[in-house]
């Protein structure tokens, strides 16, 4: 049985139709680049890093959902009527009566009509909200370390200064590189700037790229166990990695948020590959010097931005994740 919480927030399909229509044209426009390239058959060192790492797909990023505890609501039109009989069957969503309904979870399930689509809405009427028992029954242990590692990240401070080190240590020593770009200052001048600076990675998902004579100079030793324990909101990586949050979150993130982390993802790899010892400007990329002081200094400077632009959106996801564990069932042994 899950936790009592208040009734979902509910929306009348003027309002859901018109976010999920502003969200499909803005992930549209977000994805034309990448969409156009695969019909190319061509990749992009630096744009493509999102979809294929996290990775994520161009539909993925379409789908507007309205996160946890929002109720969409039906009217006698039949376009809306039938796109909440889709989204009833999407993974993790059930149809139920409107605000008034009770059940376990504060809603009743109701029974769909007899065409499959959800009833007209008004007071009381049937409603598609997130089953939020269904999804953490699947990922509620997911949820639980996502909501332990954002809570502890936003805690400490950020830490600025690391100089993007992680990308030279990832070809430090090494003939063969992830990217087919060349390096800027060549191999034994890439190798002298690792060791002419202070390497301290505190991102596991960073260093287990690092090459083999590389680990040994990190200041830290990473582990995945140990990331919650050392991820900090100075860190470019770990604010990329609001997105693979916001993923992980599914149906549960505003699609709105989803795509603000995916924006700040993108802006964040760009700045990335050009503090990295790849040479970046046949892409159209200036480099960030950072064996420079100027360079440095302007690393920091960007660095700082990024922080301050990932805070807020690290704590809409603490705002997803409180909201779902505030339903989950007290722990066995403990006071229901």
């Amino acid at each position: 049985m899950l936790a009592p919480t208040a009734p979902p927030r509910a929306l009348a399909p003027a309002e859901w139709t018109a976010r999920a229509s502003a969200h499909a044209a803005r992930a549209d426009a977000l994805t034309a680049a990448r969409r156009e390239r695969r019909s190319r058959h061509e990749k992009h060192p630096v744009e493509d890093f999102l979809f294929e790492y996290y990775p994520v797909r161009p539909a993925q990023l379409a789908r507007w959902h309205p996160g946890v505890g929002v109720a969409l609501l039906a009217d006698d039109d039949p376009d809306v009527r039938v796109a909440l009989a889709v989204r009833s069957e999407w993974r993790w969503h059930t149809t139920r009566l409107g605000d008034d309904g009770a059940g376990d979870d504060g809603a009743a399930r109701a029974e769909q009509p007899d065409d499959g689509a959800a009833a007209p809405g008004a007071d009381g009427s049937r409603a598609v909200v997130l089953d939020v028992g269904a999804f953490l029954s699947d990922r509620g242990e997911g949820v639980r370390w996502l909501d332990e590692l954002l809570r502890r990240t936003a805690a400490r401070p950020a830490h600025l200064g690391c100089l993007g080190l992680h990308e030279w240590a990832m070809v430090y020593r090494q003939r063969e590189h992830r990217h087919p770009l060349p390096l800027r200052l060549g191999q034994a001048g890439t190798d002298a700037v690792v060791e002419a600076h202070p390497v301290r990675c505190s991102h596991f998902d960073a260093f287990r790229f690092f090459t083999p004579a590389a680990r040994p100079l990190n200041r830290l030793q990473p582990e995945r166990a140990t990331q919650p324990d050392l991820e900090q909101p100075g860190c470019l990586h770990a604010n990329m990695d609001l997105l693979k949050a916001a993923l992980k979150l599914g149906p549960a993130c505003p699609g709105e948020l989803l795509l603000d982390c995916f924006e700040l993802a993108r802006d964040i790899r760009v700045l990335d590959m050009r503090a990295s010892p790849y040479d970046v400007t046949s892409l159209g990329h200036a480099p960030v010097a950072i064996e420079t002081p100027g360079g440095r200094a302007e690393y920091v400077a960007r660095q700082r931005e990024f922080a301050e632009r990932a805070a807020p959106l690290r704590a809409r996801l603490l705002e997803v994740t409180s909201t779902l564990l505030a339903a989950a069932p007290p722990p066995r042994g403990g006071t229901s």
